[in-house]
């Protein structure tokens, strides 16, 4: 059904078309590897940016690559569903790695790469003093990680969003566990800080999107997971955000909220934009179920230490309300209500 039906003859031709041609072919073994800029490309094939452009234009019309807007920036990575992809897919694979030319643009990637990494690195250094203070006010990362974890518990993850997704980090803990894994952001220079972490950590096929958390770039009934981590803090509507993220919800399907109880440190509006200082379990408890979720989970992680100036971590789990039900295809006779 759908994309499982066996290629047309023509979109079979119009696919190979696409793909016969050399710098096509090295696109796509590159775009194989990650999502690229055209700049990007153009640095790794050294060729002009038309000449790229209309590479990428004829590789997108075929259904083979898809391509995001950044800010100023476009950003292009393989189709991951698809008739087009199956089509190519095996010969994409099956490429000798070893090829000279496939292994010069292998290191002029890498190249590409590093030179990211280190802008991105040197934009996130200029933060981290003030984000290693708040770190140290509440408990660690992996304390926090652990907990994300263990809320979720073993269900399977098939397509996972992360509104908000900063740095990546929740991106590299959850990514493994699902089918498809997306990370939002407003930020253009935090998405390149997540893009290098992720690299970095040799994750792949990761989609990476520019958008506003009041008007995430999705369609409705798209994710059964979605994740705002430590974001509402900084929101001027958190309530807002939450009724955006539930539109997102699949049947069935839960958000986790990460943030922090009420505290009276007011020295972080002024160092670090929060708008809240913290959420009362029932105010974020009351927010999805408004939503249409029932939280199903709040837990409250405490700081290191004891103290006015310490930082709890909260927790809040929403499922959605809907019944995911087989009932129409199992007892065709019976009404569901």
């Amino acid at each position: 059904m759908g994309d499982e039906q066996a290629p047309s003859l023509d979109l079979t031709l119009d696919v190979l078309r696409a793909a016969a041609e050399e710098t096509r072919l090295r696109i796509l073994a590159l775009l194989a590897e990650g999502e690229l800029s055209v700049s990007d490309l153009t640095d790794i094939l050294g060729q002009s940016q038309p000449r790229i452009s209309r590479h990428l234009k004829l590789l997108v019309e075929a259904g083979l690559v898809e391509r995001h807007r950044e800010g100023a920036w476009a950003f292009f990575r393989l189709t991951d569903r698809g008739t087009a992809l199956r089509i190519i897919r095996p010969t994409i694979e099956s490429l000798d790695r070893s090829d000279p030319q496939l292994l010069e643009d292998r290191t002029r990637l890498e190249a590409v790469r590093a030179q990211r990494s280190h802008a991105a690195q040197a934009y996130f250094s200029r933060l981290a003093p003030e984000w290693d203070r708040l770190r140290s006010l509440h408990a660690p990362e992996a304390v926090v990680e652990a907990a994300v974890l263990d809320a979720l518990g073993p269900k399977p993850i098939r397509d996972l969003v992360d509104l908000g997704t900063g740095t990546g980090r929740m991106l590299q803990l959850l990514a493994p566990r699902a089918s498809r894994t997306v990370g939002l952001d407003a930020s253009h220079a935090m998405l390149s800080v997540a893009r290098a972490n992720l690299e970095k950590a040799g994750l792949r096929g990761i989609e990476l999107r520019q958008g506003d958390i009041y008007a995430p770039p999705f369609p409705r009934d798209t994710f059964d997971l979605v994740v705002i981590h430590q974001v509402l803090h900084y929101l001027d509507d958190p309530a807002r955000a939450i009724r955006e993220a539930a539109r997102l919800v699949a049947p069935g399907g839960r958000i986790l909220v990460v943030d922090f109880a009420p505290h009276q440190l007011e020295f972080l509006r002024e160092a670090q934009a929060h708008r809240r200082l913290g959420f009362a379990p029932s105010q974020v408890a009351g927010w999805l179920d408004e939503a249409g979720l029932d939280c199903t989970l709040t837990k409250e992680i405490d700081p290191p230490r004891k103290g006015g100036d310490q930082l709890t971590v909260s927790l809040w789990l929403g499922q959605d309300r809907r019944v995911v039900t087989d009932w129409p295809l199992t007892q065709p006779d019976k009404e569901v209500a």
